[in-house]
């Protein structure tokens, strides 16, 4: 079969939050051209295999990409987000993806973009390079020759239950379920007709979600079993809202969390802290959790979770038979009619950690995407644009942007920390790099606090308390490392 053969400036692989956001900037400030390969038939990448009633954790209002706006700027006037910024849902992201590579990435004629292709894999150097990606559909083989830069932006795709496989073995004639067949019992009931229990199983922000949507959809709480191999930390959603009318809770949390790290003596100590400034939440009070993956909540979330009494804390699950739950510590027994909801896909499993560690992001040829602000993907990946475009070579570039790890243990989260303050404290010593975070509607704070009226004494006060309590977090968080050791 003759293969085909395209000439571009960047090839960047992937079209998910990362990928997009980085090609929106790239355009922006360049006139490189660009092309995406994918493997999903649309823009958006795991947002398309993610359950019909998932959410974003953090405000509509500094997600998606730089140019366009996702969502209304509404208050939620009801629902556990009531008096929030609103929450884009998983559809209302997918149709903003298809809309922003539509009406703006295409229609500039410097962006090609290959849907339903899955890239080969090619040779890559200071000078540029060549590959090959393939059509899922035809088989058929195009050859790129890449003028400037390959641009990774799947590293750290996460795994969505939908299309992960379960690492516990499933006996023949156990009913388990993604979360994304939950709407459909209606029409797709499992073997033995309505489910007379529902065990989920996972910890994470998808078995919250998971058990919030049977809660609000009818199920009885008492027919929920959760299986909660580890308790969590949870963010505070309330101390990641946008706009003036949030600054004491946004950028005076800020202030407090700071504190808390400049303060702290040791990793629980640190914890404590930030659950005492009310910057994390936790479900059980009486359950000291031993997580922290970054998950946001509403305080109204968390009161539907301690709905459920029966939370089943035996480890992992090992394997589901037809009359028993297999666990690292144990094993229950199960009544017939007992529907498993399969919410085990983890972004931040510690395998996944190993096989994919921090590296540099600026290479040779290539720039493999990661976060160098924490927990924020998409505007991350529009930073690493602008600086591509605006600094000479790699070593200055990756002066600047560090690749903050994802916390994995709890030590990590201050190890995450120090590395974000790192590259905070770079971006304000660069002028033209600070003026263009401020301008960022994905940045989310910047504009906030640079806005402050001159006699607003209140927000003047928590400013000047902010860069305080920044200063000495950076030096104690060395501390806290060499604690944790």
């Amino acid at each position: 079969m003759r293969m085909d053969t395209v000439e571009t400036d960047y090839l960047v692989i992937g079209a998910g939050a990362a990928g997009m956001a980085f090609v929106d900037t790239l355009i922006a400030e360049s006139d490189a051209h660009v092309t995406i390969v994918d493997r999903h038939g649309k823009p958006g990448g795991h947002w398309n295999d993610a359950y019909p009633f998932v959410t974003l954790h953090q405000p509509s209002a500094f997600y998606g990409v730089n140019s366009t706006e996702l969502g209304s700027g509404r208050i939620d006037g009801h629902g556990l987000n009531q008096g929030l910024h609103e929450l884009a849902s998983g559809p209302e992201i997918c149709s903003y993806y298809d809309r922003v590579m539509n009406h703006r990435l295409l229609p500039s004629g410097r962006v090609d973009y290959r849907p339903m292709s899955n890239w080969l894999g090619g040779e890559v150097g200071a000078e540029g390079g060549r590959g090959a990606f393939e059509s899922l559909l035809s088989g058929r083989r195009t050859e790129v020759v890449v003028r400037k830069k390959v641009v990774d932006a799947t590293y750290y795709s996460p795994p969505v239950p939908s299309t992960h496989t379960p690492r516990f073995s499933v006996a023949a004639g156990v009913a388990v379920v993604p979360p994304n067949a939950l709407p459909q019992l209606w029409h797709r009931p499992p073997p033995g007709g309505r489910p007379q229990r529902f065990v989920v199983l996972g910890a994470g922000k998808t078995a919250m979600d998971a058990i919030i949507w049977l809660l609000q959809s009818g199920a009885d709480a008492d027919a929920i079993h959760w299986v909660m191999p580890r308790d969590s930390w949870l963010i505070n959603r309330l101390t990641t809202q946008p706009g003036p009318a949030f600054f004491k809770h946004s950028i005076g949390s800020q202030a407090d969390q700071m504190a808390a790290f400049a303060t702290a003596t040791s990793t629980r100590d640190l914890y404590a802290r930030l659950e005492a400034c009310g910057a994390l939440l936790r479900i059980h009070p009486d359950r000291e959790p031993t997580m922290f993956h970054l998950a946001t909540v509403s305080t109204g979330e968390v009161e539907q979770l301690r709905r459920i009494t029966h939370v089943i804390r035996l480890g992992r699950v090992q394997a589901l038979e037809p009359d028993r739950l297999v666990l690292d510590q144990g094993a229950l027994p199960m009544p017939a009619g007992t529907l498993y909801v399969d919410c085990t896909a983890s972004a931040v499993d510690a395998s996944l950690a190993r096989s994919r560690p921090s590296q540099p992001i600026f290479q040779p040829g290539r720039i493999v995407l990661q976060l160098v602000r924490l927990p924020q993907p998409a505007f991350s990946a529009a930073l690493l644009a602008y600086v591509e475009t605006r600094y000479g070579n790699d070593g200055e570039k990756n002066r600047l942007c560090a690749s903050v790890p994802f916390p994995h243990r709890m030590e990590d989260y201050a190890r995450a920390m120090a590395v974000n303050m790192w590259n905070q404290f770079q971006w304000s010593q660069d002028k033209a790099l600070r003026q263009w975070i401020r301008d960022s509607r994905l940045d989310g704070f910047g504009k906030l606090m640079v806005g402050i009226d001159p006699g607003d004494g209140e927000k003047l006060a928590i400013m000047a308390r902010l860069k305080e309590q920044a200063a000495a977090a950076m030096a104690n968080v060395q501390k806290l490392l060499a604690a944790a050791g």
